[in-house]
């Protein structure tokens, strides 16, 4: 009983004592505002970038002359100063180009090219170009510069000068000095920003530039027109329901084939209702619109004030020609070989900002990416915007000899002596000019010769690594003849562009006529036996007959009249090995990077009916007074 009320005792006081203690545990743990369940969700807006980032993001509205706003991100470690600024001006999205992951280290939001830059202190800008993203204006593919094609007071050129002035007076963290580089069209705007530049741009890294679009870039090489140019037009210029051409998932080949002319098959997809579609289409030659567009055109009568490394892959399947074109543009102005320097990478379209240790079957000595963007890309920048610059030492030509997986430094580009090589009798390749004769093929436009095998799809690995695939699928066709040099006993080593004289006639009134220059590897190859026998395209490009008494007049051929054909294989560094053969094949399609020639007359292939299509027989002529011959720069 007395232990009983003792019990009782102690839990009447343990019960006060809750009372008493209830009112503040329920202030402390009940929510200030009661939450309620069935409102909106839904918040404005989430900073991803905490305060525990390793980095300062900005994001500012940059007014341009015109009062127009440019969207731009400002990227920085915590902590710079005295930094130079590193800006590229961008179609493909500045927000997400400053996003890659959402991280808290700088290293890790930016693309892999940006990290020893950042890590170095530098400066990180992206900006949307005008009229796209978060960009005010209104987008023009590839604007030209103000004056008969853009009646505006704006360009690209004005649009960058803008920027950096904007730039140096408004980020206090700068020294005031500014580069501009990226890649394709990134290229092309970082190349516009040295037309009237502003003084405080001291150096620029324009990669694979978009520069000249019918002589050997996106749209067209040498008058032939790339059909791949439609997908692109529909994703970059579409606001809702852009993207790729909707043919499906099926062979690409077939698709082409089946709708026609490029015409035709701009207006099965609707593609007419895109105003560069209908530009393109309308101006099939090498007329004053394109002229008046080429960037190499518009340098070379402007005095060179800023440093400038030019840099382009050997196998890039997209703008093979600008860089090379714009270091001959310029190069005589740079007296003292220290203004203008090109580089050539073993790479693919763009390759050079990824880890590029290899390329499609073909693998180099380490990452050629990293060892381009740390031994050479970054000296060219920090010794032209640090505020303690170390000495120059660019090398005026840096290139890397595929075959041989080097990087070699020249003087000049090219660097080679031109010597031709001939095709000759019983489809073969020889130093000495051989005696006169020909072989025939017929090329029937509608069985055209494939670029690769079918089925062909234009996107992803396939059309990065398009160009370096195995020839042999197209060895023995009837309508493909390949010449072939003996096994060679020493190397041959080229630093140059290949250059092409065909001689060549037709039975129709129009041709394509494509080279191929090829390395032929050995029968057997332990050493690396996916590569026994292989067809290595070194390279390959395209020449439109119509243009062969000059680009900008289109004219009909003489059915069986003997013309020479002249044009240039892409810029390489390769060397063949002993052991190897060389191989040259020619043809009359690559189908369907590149829109079918009639063989008949049209005024323009563009709109060619289906009955303009036809069979043509084509002679190629070799020895003799017709000498068909590549001519390769031959390093000594």
């Amino acid at each position: 009983m007395g232990k009983h009320l003792s019990t009782l005792a102690h839990l009447a006081i343990a019960a006060s004592a809750m009372a008493l203690a209830t009112p503040a545990l329920l202030a402390q743990e009940a929510p200030a505002t009661p939450t309620d369940t069935m409102a909106n969700e839904q918040v404005k807006a989430y900073d991803w970038v905490r305060p525990q980032a390793d980095y300062v993001r900005r994001t500012v509205m940059i007014p341009m002359r015109d009062g127009k706003k440019l969207y731009t991100v400002i990227v920085y470690r915590k902590g710079v100063t005295d930094a130079p600024i590193l800006l590229s001006r961008t179609p493909y999205n500045a927000d997400k180009s400053t996003s890659r992951n959402r991280s808290q280290k700088i290293e890790e939001i930016l693309p892999v090219m940006d990290a020893p830059f950042v890590n170095d202190g530098y400066i990180r800008v992206y900006q949307d170009v005008r009229g796209l993203d978060g960009s005010e204006g209104d987008y023009v593919m590839n604007r030209p510069l103000r004056g008969p094609l853009n009646p505006t007071r704006v360009d690209h050129a004005t649009d960058a000068y803008d920027t950096i002035d904007w730039l140096v007076k408004n980020v206090k963290e700068s020294n005031g000095r500014v580069g501009i580089t990226g890649s394709s069209y990134l290229g092309f705007t970082s190349l516009m920003a040295l037309i009237d530049s502003h003084p405080a741009l001291k150096a620029a890294v324009p990669q694979s530039p978009m520069v000249d679009g019918w002589m050997g870039d996106d749209w067209f090489h040498n008058g032939a027109f790339r059909t791949f140019g439609f997908d692109y037009d529909l994703g970059q210029t579409v606001k809702k329901g852009g993207g790729a051409v909707p043919k499906g998932t099926g062979d690409e080949y077939e698709a082409y084939l089946a709708a026609g002319s490029a015409a035709d098959y701009a207006r099965a997809y609707g593609l007419m209702d895109l105003p560069v579609v209908r530009k393109v289409l309308e101006h099939p030659s090498y007329d004053a619109w394109w002229q008046g567009q080429a960037v190499d055109k518009l340098l070379e009568t402007r005095k060179l004030t800023v440093p400038i490394m030019l840099v382009v892959g050997q196998w890039d399947q997209e703008d093979s020609y600008g860089a090379p074109a714009v270091y001959q543009a310029l190069e005589k102005q740079d007296t003292n070989n220290d203004m203008v320097s090109l580089a050539i990478g073993p790479w693919r379209h763009s390759q050079v900002n990824y880890e590029a240790r290899e390329l499609g079957p073909l693998k180099w000595e380490g990452d050629t990416g990293l060892q381009f963007r740390t031994r050479y890309m970054k000296p060219f920048l920090d010794c032209h915007l640090k505020t303690q610059a170390p000495t120059c030492d660019t090398p005026p030509v840096l290139t890397y000899a595929t075959g041989d997986s080097r990087w070699d430094v020249s003087q000049q580009w090219p660097a080679g002596n031109y010597t031709p090589l001939y095709l000759g009798a019983g489809f073969g390749l020889s130093w000495t000019k051989p005696s006169a004769g020909s072989d025939s093929y017929v090329s029937d436009p509608a069985k055209p010769v494939p670029m690769l095998p079918r089925p062909i799809h234009m996107q992803g690995e396939e059309w990065r690594t398009w160009l370096v695939h195995d020839q042999r699928f197209v060895d023995g066709r009837p309508d493909v003849l390949s010449y072939t040099t003996q096994l060679l006993d020493k190397p041959v080593h080229i630093m140059g562009a290949p250059k092409v004289d065909l001689r060549a006639a037709t039975s129709g009134r129009d041709s394509d006529y494509v080279v191929k220059l090829i390395d032929v590897y050995p029968q057997e190859n332990s050493a690396d036996p996916t590569m026994a026998g292989y067809q290595l395209g070194i390279g390959i490009e395209i020449f439109r007959g119509r243009y062969v008494n000059g680009f900008a007049t289109p004219a009909a051929l003489e059915p069986g009249k003997t013309y020479a054909f002249k044009w240039s294989l892409p810029h390489v560094n390769h060397v063949f090995l002993p052991g190897h053969k060389i191989m040259v094949q020619v043809q009359s399609s690559l189908f369907p990077l590149y829109d079918r020639n009639p063989q008949s007359w049209v005024p323009s292939i563009m709109e060619a009916k289906p009955a303009d299509y036809v069979k043509a027989t084509e002679t190629i002529h070799w020895g003799g007074d017709a000498a068909s011959a590549v001519w390769l720069p031959i390093a000594q």
